[in-house]
């Protein structure tokens, strides 16, 4: 059982430090600066349910399978909702998300290099699932606004009679090179500038650093060919639209 006095320390720890984000904001006069408060509040509501449920489920496979499934719709409204997309781009979304995210967990698992139980598939498919939510996000708002600053050679290939993915076969390009520098650039730096939290979490479960390290390796692997597929699909499935898109806000 963790320490009643841990968890105060704890808590207020996250206050000052979220005070401090929103003071921070609030004297550059971004908005919303309250944002911060909001965001770290749901986030210890939600950590505290997930840490109260998993408690009791993660060594049932249905259940966890449960909440992977939780999990992927969540991520797939929040991308489709931050990407500013109607219902059947979400769905769309859901697609681009799952064949990324599947593909990976069939190779990391089959493979062995990691071992298939309930207490994995929950930690990797946690974070293939997270980041690949990210890259669908940028991808899809990437490509709008690459269709939209690029118009016009869009609008050429149009009219030359060329097919709305051939017109926009160049922006999409663009788009799926952006959604992805993020997980590039972790990769890249990882052990260098970022320990990241797969890591950081294997040897605090007493894994030892090298297998820890290893790890880490296989999920980097993951999400990075989690993020390309989805990446690709997401610009891919909606490539044929020839309609000039508003503004991403």
């Amino acid at each position: 059982m963790t320490d009643f006095g841990l968890l105060v320390r704890t808590a207020v720890s996250v206050v000052l430090l979220g005070g401090v984000a929103v003071v921070v904001l609030r004297a550059a006069g971004v908005r919303p600066w309250w944002g911060p408060a909001p965001a770290l509040l749901r986030a210890g509501l939600q950590l505290t349910a997930l840490s109260l449920v998993l408690a009791g489920v993660i060594t049932d496979p249905w259940w966890v399978a449960a909440a992977l499934m939780v999990m992927f719709v969540a991520a797939v409204t929040v991308s489709a909702r931050r990407a500013g997309v109607r219902l059947v781009d979400a769905c769309r979304t859901a697609v681009a998300m799952g064949a990324g995210v599947s593909l990976a967990g069939v190779v990391v698992f089959s493979s062995g290099a990691v071992e298939l139980t309930p207490r994995y598939a929950l930690a990797v498919g946690a974070m293939v699932v997270g980041n690949a939510m990210t890259v669908a996000t940028l991808a899809g708002r990437q490509f709008a606004q690459a269709r939209l600053d690029r118009w016009s050679e869009v609008e050429a290939w149009l009219a030359l009679g060329a097919t709305p993915r051939r017109a926009v076969r160049d922006v999409a390009r663009i788009a799926v090179h952006d959604a992805l520098i993020p997980a590039v650039d972790q990769t890249r730096t990882t052990g260098l500038v970022v320990l990241p939290g797969a890591f950081v979490g294997a040897i605090f479960g007493g894994l030892s650093p090298i297998e820890a390290g290893r790890f880490q390796l296989v999920v980097l692997a993951a999400i990075l060919a989690s993020g390309t597929i989805t990446a690709v699909l997401t610009v891919r499935l909606t490539s044929r639209v020839a309609v000039r898109p508003g503004a991403v806000r």
